[in-house]
């Protein structure tokens, strides 16, 4: 050990990374996109009340960004959202369409033109109008993309047709100038991808009470010389079988990616091109994620991988695959190709998300925009091991730990460290294995972090996906719990102080936990689902308003059920410290599931905080929700822990 190493306990070392910075480096690039020979994408801004703007990449290497505050470059569609623009070169000039998170309209934008002139109306009704997976076609002077019209005021009053909007601005006051391309026969589309001779149209559809991991249908239909379709017909998916992606190959041969084999694998006009154990594809929660990419040379970019995912280039002749070199270890769902260049966004446990490009004639890759710059020295940055453990009945159940590390500090020898569980949201989703000064924001101090990729993880295949299938709150709390006693017995961590934590689906998790088990000393619950029964009639938004069916069962058949697991009902069983943390402005998982589980713990003198944030929703935006987020997380585990961390406020628990 070296002279410069301070012996403090666990908890009590000082770190580099406080609040505010992780909260400043919070966000990623997404959405990348070609205008002419330009890369573009959206990045977020923290600072700035969380909004996202566009970015561009110049010919000669500047990166600047397109829309000062307060443009928002935001789709509400299905609340995830989706992809908010697209972009083309028309008289030599670039020209966006975006949508704008405020009002929601679509805005044309032209740099050095004056300000974004809108192009679709507001509505009175409902939720409103809104717009996602934009394609901009200037040869019929529209833009092509998903509309998503509420009729009511209810999250289920909706309908979803593929559109064409007019660049010309004709329908920013005139509803009846947007051109509706299909009827409303699917609950749920994805934005149309156009053959390369403009003659057809594909798109995905899928109804409740199916998610589009469940399974979807793949439709085309011509397109007739005045631009409308024509009746659209299935070509393949179906209930059991999930497509995430359609595209049109040069020669017309139509792409998607399928888990018929159990794992999303990719098919060209239904022959498979590589047939492998790993995902080229994921679970669809935003409309225009984007796995795979055909090249004009006829090669494919894809974004594969089982558990972590790599950037290849697949020959969909010889099936062969060949990797991009370099460091990173994730690359998220956003491609773009141009000639024989490929833009993405990837990162590491040494770097976060940067936007990437291969040059496919040279294999070199290289960042291009949103560089990551160390905000604290590299030494202090987490290290990961990615483990599996055994669950119950011997079932694999894969994480990510991140023992406390510090190049300074060292424990006493005798000492076992804290540990948090995380649970991710989704379900239907996963760790990536990237940087994230969160999770350094506890290492680094002495806390140790895993991520638990419970069974209902993507990235695992479709098995590992339906494990969770009627089983949320029982396969995701035992596998969370599984690991955590498996750190403890083997001494990695310490039995007495181990927490679990998570948002949305991991904050249920989390709650769960907490009422059904005595492994956790304390959990952080956010912005969570706590009462199923509510949920399920009425709380949520369209998109997952039937997604209960799946995770436990229709409530019209297991009524019981649901009342069995929700945390409301049974808020009696919690006897361990927790905070609450939740967005105002959430309509996905609502502040009223909070305050109904607060009013059933009156008076039972349970240790505990509230920390409800005006202006935030799903998930938290802003630098500062994120830092006082972290510290009140932070001084929990320091109470119930008995820790020293320095210069962390305290958070007063009641009662």
């Amino acid at each position: 050990m070296g002279e410069n190493v301070s012996i403090l306990p666990y908890g009590a070392w000082p770190s580099p990374v406080d609040a505010a910075t992780a909260a400043a480096h919070d966000g990623r690039p997404e959405y990348v996109g070609f205008v002419g020979d330009e890369v573009w994408w959206t990045a977020p801004r923290p600072a700035e009340g969380g909004r996202r703007t566009l970015v561009r990449r110049r010919a000669d290497g500047a990166e600047e960004t397109v829309l000062p505050a307060p443009w928002n470059v935001r789709s509400r569609v299905m609340e995830y959202g989706g992809r908010p623009w697209g972009g083309t070169v028309h008289g030599g000039r670039p020209v966006v369409v975006f949508a704008h998170f405020a009002d929601q309209r679509l805005y044309r934008y032209e740099p050095g033109g004056g300000e974004p002139t809108p192009l679709t109306p507001l509505s009175p009704v409902g939720g409103g109008l809104r717009w996602a997976d934009l394609v901009v076609r200037p040869e019929r002077d529209e833009v092509w993309c998903v509309l998503e019209e509420f009729t009511g005021d209810g999250p289920t009053d909706v309908r979803r047709v593929l559109a064409a909007v007019p660049l010309d601005g004709s329908a920013a006051g005139d509803r009846s100038a947007v051109r509706e391309l299909t009827g409303d026969a699917h609950r749920f589309v994805t934005g149309a991808r156009l053959s390369p001779d403009g003659r057809r149209a594909a798109w995905l559809a899928w109804d409740h009470p199916r998610m589009p991991w469940d399974g979807t249908e793949l439709l085309v239909a011509d397109v007739r010389p005045d631009g409308t379709l024509d009746a659209p017909r299935t070509v393949a998916g179906g209930p059991e079988e999930s497509l995430a992606q359609v595209e049109w190959a040069p020669d017309g041969a139509l792409l998607y990616s399928s888990d018929r084999s159990g794992w999303w694998n990719l098919y060209r006009d239904g022959r498979p091109l590589c047939r492998r154990e790993e995902e080229f594809g994921g679970a669809l929660w935003k409309l225009g994620e984007r796995w795979f990419a055909p090249l004009e040379s006829g090669l494919i970019a894809v974004v594969h991988g089982s558990g972590t995912t790599a950037l290849g280039v697949l020959d969909p002749e010889t099936g062969d695959l060949v990797d991009a070199a370099g460091p990173w270890t994730e690359f998220a769902s956003t491609l773009a190709v141009h000639g024989e260049r490929i833009a993405t966004v990837a990162a590491s446990p040494r770097s976060a998300y940067e936007v990437v490009e291969l040059d496919t004639r040279t294999g070199r890759a290289r960042v291009i925009g949103s560089a990551h710059q160390d905000a604290v020295d590299p030494a202090h940055y987490p290290e990961p091991q990615i483990r599996t453990f055994a669950g119950p009945d011997g079932r694999e159940i894969h994480a990510h730990v991140y023992p406390p590390h510090h190049p300074g500090c060292a424990a006493p020898d005798a000492e076992r460290p804290p540990y948090v569980v995380w649970a991710h949201g989704g379900p239907t989703g996963r760790f990536p294995l990237v940087l994230d000064l969160e999770i350094a924001y506890f290492t680094t101090r002495g806390i140790g972090v895993v991520e638990v990729n419970y069974g209902g993880s993507t990235g695992y295949g479709r098995a590992y996906r339906d494990r969770l299938r009627e089983q949320w709150g029982v396969v995701d709390v035992e596998d969370c719990a599984a690991v955590a006693l498996a750190l403890a017995e083997e001494g990695t961590a310490d039995r007495d102080r181990l927490a679990i934590r998570g948002g949305s689906a991991g904050g249920w998790t989390t709650a769960v936990s907490l009422t059904t088990t005595d492994v956790y000393a304390c959990g952080t619950i956010i912005y969570p689902v706590l009462d199923l029964t509510g949920w399920a009639t009425g709380e949520t938004h369209d998109f997952e308003s039937r997604y209960l069916d799946s995770l436990v069962g229709p409530l019209d058949e297991v009524p019981g059920r649901y009342a069995e697991r929700s945390p409301v009902e049974h808020a009696d069983r919690i006897d361990v410290p927790f905070l609450l943390l939740q967005g105002l402005d959430d309509v996905i998982c609502p502040p009223a599931q909070c305050e109904r589980l607060l009013a059933r713990l009156e008076d039972r003198g349970v240790p505990h905080a509230y920390l409800a944030f005006e202006g935030e929703g799903h998930g938290f935006r802003r630098a500062e929700t994120v830092r006082r987020a972290l510290e009140a997380e932070l001084s929990l585990y320091a109470q119930v822990f008995g820790l020293r961390p320095p210069g962390v406020p305290t958070l007063e628990l009641a009662p």
